[in-house]
């Protein structure tokens, strides 16, 4: 599928400070700015304490920015409330984490349903979303059973499937290997790389790893809360 001109995430001159317990103030971005196209499958990458989580928690609506605007879709939600903040991610992005954030006592079925609740959907027309999204990803078969009787591979499926079920145009995935061991990782990876090619679906990929990076199409580097690279995935990770 080919990639839009359309302008999905737009980051201008942002800034990002946080108070300490004894006064002041610690910054932990500097003047960000990058924009993200419709199609584009990007991995944010940085070390620990680089201030790619802090990115992450703005472009996902999570937090907001101390100066500067954050556009998604066109629309200006720097200044949005809690509760606006609220709407927009449930109305416009897919979540992937790590640690996959299911609820245990609920069925796999019940874990993908649950979002859709926000969006005034019929239990019906919920759950007729939640199956065709967990036959996308190959779990059909596991609709009935709880997330502790299934593998972490399995479990990060659920996840996928949960954000898919919203219809997203971005996912944006937050170390989505993090827990699984590699080659369950690299499942999950190809699987992110074909909802990419196939479907168009915008994908930004949160990791500390360059072997992680490297499924992506463009690399955003973070070191010290700057950019200090923005383009194509290098060959290697050198000179990050």
């Amino acid at each position: 599928m080919k990639k839009s001109s359309e302008i999905i995430i737009s980051l201008k001159d942002i800034n990002k400070s946080f108070p300490l317990e004894l006064g002041g103030e610690q910054q932990v971005l500097f003047d960000i700015n990058f924009t993200v196209k419709a199609g584009e499958f990007v991995a944010i990458m940085g070390p620990s304490g680089s201030g790619k989580s802090t990115c992450m928690n703005i472009i996902g609506a999570l937090d907001t920015p101390t100066s500067g605007v954050y556009e998604l879709y066109g629309n200006d939600v720097t200044g949005l409330s809690t509760d606006e903040l609220a709407l927009v991610r449930n109305e416009y992005i897919g979540f992937v984490f790590q640690q996959f954030n299911l609820l245990p006592k609920r069925s796999v079925l019940d874990n993908v349903m649950l979002p859709l609740m926000y969006r005034g959907m019929t239990h019906d027309e919920r759950e007729r979303r939640a199956r065709e999204m967990l036959k996308r990803v190959g779990l059909e078969n596991f609709e009935s059973y709880l997330p502790t009787q299934l593998s972490g591979g399995m479990k990060q499926r659920v996840a996928i499937a949960r954000a898919l079920a919203g219809e997203p145009k971005l996912i944006l995935a937050d170390e989505p290997t993090g827990a699984l061991d590699s080659k369950m990782g690299n499942e999950i990876l190809k699987f992110f790389k074909e909802l990419n090619k196939d479907l168009g679906i915008t994908i930004v990929m949160i990791t500390h790893e360059f072997d992680i990076a490297k499924y992506a199409d463009r690399l955003i580097h973070i070191r010290d809360g700057k950019i200090n690279y923005d383009g194509k995935i290098p060959k290697n990770d050198n000179n990050l």
